[in-house]
């Protein structure tokens, strides 16, 4: 068995587990050691009930003081009983589970463990995991890793395999000299797997979680360089003129464009007929309108004869720059033809698309992944645009510049990023930065509270549906039971159900939906089919609906700031009045405080700036942000240090680790790019 065997090589693993294993997307040894845990439980002291925790994971020895009684509501069958000790009662509920009711009797003494709501009346347990009073103190030993679940497949299960490849004496050769290890103490590749997978307590994920952020970044940033080549300040034969009707058009727009438009449009021209490649990061705010920009621009490349392209991370983003390109198209008639390709496209269609971006009848293509499959040949593409860009690699970018003949490259971003891990990140690009928004918006209102006031945001959001507004819930999981005390888009729907009006159209959205599901859910929404969209951080990117005025985000407290400020960008991008509402049951003076930096501020690039000064190591449990895939654990917020010190190691001593690598691997420096941690 080596690292690139299939799992089902691993002891206990046959193909009925295996299938669900490739559902997650582990499918070999190397996936499953990079299946790393998104959280750890740490298991607190048993308590008696008038001590327990609100929000928190308690522990309670208490007597069953009732008859457990089995019943159904809304569809769901529920087993409940009471318990008690001598300083209170708590009501327990299992939901789904009628097998349990012959495993408690009246007078029987249990030991149960989970998480007691803030919302709840009373004490009260929710699916409690029963347990003996000595199996819940070894629990306490060591910290639970928490993993991404798919149905059917265990913690458990996941943990079982990772302990038994480690069993196997597999050890990986570490590409980092041993005096930089010690220089910057960073621990072995083998000790940092190892403590991410079986921490003995929070220093273990500090030390691990170093070491591999170290080595995502180092890839990062080495890939950034190599695949740069020789690219910076190269002559163009593709020279696109500022075209007096791209100015004509600008002027007619139904609205002025903001001064920081402006001048990124301005600089994307002049850079586009310099003579030489445009390698330009346009970054601005949420709704400052870099898609206007990015449209002139398309529009001047077409009046000099030219394609462009512009792509996107989801099917979503591109249908919505799709249908807003061709609207603009035909309001001002431009006789532009543009085209969409997306991997969920029918065949037929596909076909249709990509004859006539070969053919040249495609002005702009717009699209996803898709636009750089071997597939699609374009006659002409000389200008290319990458939105939300921190959501592709390296090397999918320059995979779009290669499409093209002498390429000019925009990549657009929503993220503000101090400019200090700016630098770092986009060293290699001239940067646009557009602050202000358009006239027509009013400044957010925020507010950050913790679970006592669903029943007030409940009533309030209900204020707004009846005005004709449209709400947004964000929930950080998917599915019930994938963390405890996290809010999930599976359940939430019935949960609110009681607080609104009966005639009141809730649709839930995830990423783990088909691409077309997903389409289908969001055209609905902006339809205003529906009044209140309940989904996960999947409409972080890009979606315009401008008659939604609420966002409320759920464990606000598991996000970090940028990313709060990200999916606040959803609201706010009409004329009336918006609302955000940050929910938090941790409601501890440190993370109120830090919460509080967005009620303060709506600007971006101040918040990306507090969020770097306030993220300590130990602030990773749920925060990681940076969202390129290049990163499964990396954030360049939290772990900045070690951004620059990959730079660093990047530029000073690049040689001094390929040397190594000559000497200890078995296969190249470009092959370790493609494994990603660089270990074997």
């Amino acid at each position: 068995m080596d690292i690139y065997s299939n799992i089902t090589e691993i002891k206990g693993i046959g193909e009925k587990t295996a299938s669900l294993f490739a559902k997650a997307s582990v499918f070999c040894v190397k996936d499953l050691i990079l299946y790393y845990p998104r959280n750890y439980i740490n298991y607190p002291e048993i308590t008696c009930i008038s001590g327990i925790t609100r929000g928190r994971i308690n522990c309670i020895k208490a007597r069953i003081t009732g008859t457990p009684s089995l019943y159904s509501s809304r569809g769901k069958t529920i087993l409940s009983f009471d318990v008690a000790d001598e300083t209170g009662s708590a009501k327990i509920y299992y939901f789904n589970m009628p097998y349990l009711k012959n495993q408690f009797r009246h007078g029987m003494e249990v030991c149960l463990y989970g998480t007691v709501p803030y919302e709840s009346k009373g004490i009260m347990f929710s699916n409690p995991k029963v347990t003996t009073e000595d199996e819940y103190n070894d629990l306490r030993k060591s910290l639970r890793p928490v993993y991404p679940l798919v149905k059917g497949l265990t913690e458990k299960k996941i943990s079982d395999a990772v302990m038994k490849i480690f069993k196997a004496g597999f050890n990986f050769r570490d590409f980092v000299p041993e005096d930089i290890l010690k220089k910057y103490g960073l621990c072995d590749i083998n000790t940092a797997l190892k403590l991410i997978h079986f921490p003995a307590d929070e220093k273990d994920i500090v030390k691990a979680r170093k070491r591999l952020a170290f080595n995502e970044f180092f890839v990062f940033l080495y890939n950034m360089k190599i695949l740069k080549g020789d690219k910076e300040k190269k002559k163009s034969t593709s020279i696109i003129k500022a075209d007096e009707r791209t100015e004509k058009l600008k002027n007619s727009l139904e609205f002025k464009l903001t001064n920081g438009q402006e001048h990124a449009l301005k600089e994307i021209m002049s850079d586009m007929e310099s003579g030489y490649l445009m390698n330009r990061l346009l970054q601005g705010d949420v709704g400052c309108g870099k898609t206007i920009v990015a449209f002139l621009a398309c529009y001047n490349a077409f009046l000099s004869g030219y394609q462009s392209a512009v792509m996107a991370p989801t099917v979503v983003l591109a249908t919505q720059h799709y249908n807003d390109f061709c609207s603009l198209n035909e309001k001002y008639g431009l006789g532009l033809s543009i085209v969409l390709l997306t991997g969920s496209m029918k065949a037929g269609e596909r076909r249709r698309a990509l004859a006539l971006i070969e053919e040249g009848g495609a002005d702009i293509v717009i699209g996803t992944h898709a636009l750089i499959t071997d597939k699609v040949n374009y006659k002409n593409l000389a200008f290319a645009v990458v939105d939300e860009q921190h959501r592709f690699g390296v090397k999918q970018r320059y995979a779009l510049i290669e499409k093209g003949k002498d390429l000019h490259l925009l990549v657009m971003s929503a993220t503000p990023i101090p400019r200090t891990l700016g630098l770092i990140l986009y060293g290699d690009m001239d940067i646009s930065v557009i602050k202000e928004k358009p006239a027509n918006r009013l400044p957010l209102k925020n507010a950050v509270v913790n679970g006592d006031f669903r029943p007030k945001n409940y009533k309030f959001m209900q204020e707004q549906i009846d005005k004709g507004h449209q709400i947004y819930i964000i929930c950080p999981m998917v599915l019930e039971g994938e963390q405890e005390n996290l809010k999930n888009v599976e359940t939430y729907a019935d949960e609110i159900k009681p607080y609104f009006k009966e005639n009141v159209r809730i649709l839930s959205l995830h990423g783990k939906m088909k691409d077309d599901e997903k389409e289908k859910i969001m055209e609905s929404f902006k339809n205003h089919e529906a009044d209140i969209l309940i989904s996960t951080t999947v409409i972080e990117v890009g979606v315009n609906v401008p008659n939604a005025t609420v966002i409320m985000i759920e464990n606000a407290d598991r996000f970090g700031l940028s990313s709060l400020h990200q999916l606040r960008g959803r609201v706010g991008r009409g004329d009336a009045q918006s609302y955000a509402i940050f929910v938090s049951e941790n409601d501890s003076k440190k993370n109120m405080e830090r919460l509080g930096v967005l009620a303060k501020s709506n600007d971006g690039f101040y918040i990306a700036e507090e969020d770097l000064k306030q993220r300590g190591p130990g602030d990773f449990f749920g925060y990681r942000q940076s969202g390129d895939p290049s990163f499964k654990m990396a954030d360049i917020y939290t772990d900045a240090d070690m951004l620059s010190l990959a730079k660093d190691l990047v530029d000073r001593d690049i040689i001094k680790i390929q040397d190594k690598l000559n000497d200890t691997m078995k296969c190249s420096f470009e092959d370790y790019l493609d494994f990603g941690i660089l270990c074997l």
